[in-house]
């Protein structure tokens, strides 16, 4: 069974879709500095399994401590749809938040520590 899902931000300059090969999956509650502050909710998608449906350069790009992490903002209304995060190199990580309705996803949300990122890394 594969899961198909499509989202993007506020305005819609940025939409994209992705498949996952089950419904029910994994969503990462971080409690760093940025992800607490948007209410971030993290899908992890490898990137053969998303597809970006809009211009890259609708978005733009904000790095900050290490600057692994790469995070995407729509250009136009400043949402966080997605963005490359450093604990998963070969996916994205997309907000659940901003999938559109009519998903048959069934999340299942697990604490990360993001204030502790090295040791709560270590136990993913």
């Amino acid at each position: 069974m594969t899961i198909e899902a499509s989202g993007g931000c506020h305005c819609g300059a940025v939409r994209f879709r992705f498949t996952l090969p089950v419904a029910e999956v994994e969503l990462l509650d971080c409690n760093c500095s940025i992800c607490s502050r948007t209410g971030f909710l993290h899908l992890i998608v490898p990137h053969s399994d998303f597809e970006l449906q809009t211009p890259r350069d609708a978005l733009t790009s904000y790095r900050f401590g290490t600057g692994a992490a790469e995070h995407l903002f729509c250009g136009t209304c400043g949402v966080k749809s997605f963005y490359q995060p450093r604990s998963h190199l070969e996916s994205w990580s997309v907000n659940f938040h901003c999938l559109d309705t009519g998903h048959a996803i069934v999340p299942v949300i697990r604490s990360f520590d993001g204030q502790n990122w090295e040791t709560a890394r270590a136990r993913l």
